[in-house]
């Protein structure tokens, strides 16, 4: 897959990844630019355990609007970063940029199991991967790594604001009645809006939407 540069990967340390975090920080774009009209959704995520040496990415690459599976791409290899929360992009994005470079055809927009702006210094992994990639990005987590929120109401759709520092930062969404919610955040070049309306369009009656899910269980990660 052309377009890609790993350039500032792998941080030898904790503090040189946070330095280039705020630095990086700056050039996220959360307003709408498209790649063209989205016909190529990309799930992401990895299987990594916070004290095993490997890690697994794995990337399904979904036709839209009938969400068929279109390829899957995986990658194993050592994890160069030990766990450290917030600092998850440097750990995993070694591991996913090959899986992505495997592919043979380009995504419109990725999807990724993780935070974007979301984060205390405002770069998760959707928003690293974005900047890297320069594609479209949206981070969909599982859990909150800061902010506050109310809880959504119980049916499908439902959503709070996910506010840190007086900043809206993302939203918490129910996906599916009665379920757990999910953390969604913008990645690169899209809006808030754009990102959560993305995640329930990929739905298909799970908690996590359909490309996260099957990249979810691509990377052995279990059913979600």
């Amino acid at each position: 897959m052309e377009g890609l540069s790993v350039t500032g990967l792998p941080v030898v340390t904790p503090d040189e990844a946070i330095r280039l975090q705020r630095g990086l920080a700056v050039r996220v774009i959360d307003r709408d630019e498209p790649a063209g009209e989205v016909r190529l959704v990309a799930g992401i995520d990895v299987a990594a355990g916070r004290t095993g040496e490997n890690g697994r990415a794995a990337v399904v690459v979904l036709r839209y609007p009938g969400l068929e599976t279109v390829e899957t791409a995986v990658f194993v290899g050592p994890l160069v970063m030990p766990y450290v929360p917030g600092l998850l992009s440097f750990r995993e994005l070694p591991l996913i940029l090959p899986a992505l470079e495997r592919l043979t055809t380009r995504p419109n927009l990725l999807l990724v199991d993780g935070q974007g702006v979301a984060h205390p210094r405002r770069l998760g992994i959707a928003a690293h991967l974005g900047l890297i990639t320069g594609l479209p990005a949206i981070g969909c987590a599982k859990s909150r790594l800061c902010g506050t929120a109310g809880e959504p109401g119980p049916e499908r759709g439902s959503a709070a604001d996910l506010i840190d520092r007086g900043e809206i930062i993302g939203r918490v969404v129910r996906t599916r009645f009665g379920c757990r919610p999910v953390y969604v955040s913008v990645g690169h070049r899209v809006s808030l809006e754009t990102a959560v309306d993305w995640v329930l369009k990929l739905g298909q009656g799970f908690r996590l939407p359909e490309p996260v899910r099957l990249a979810h269980l691509a990377a052995g990660s279990g059913q979600s």
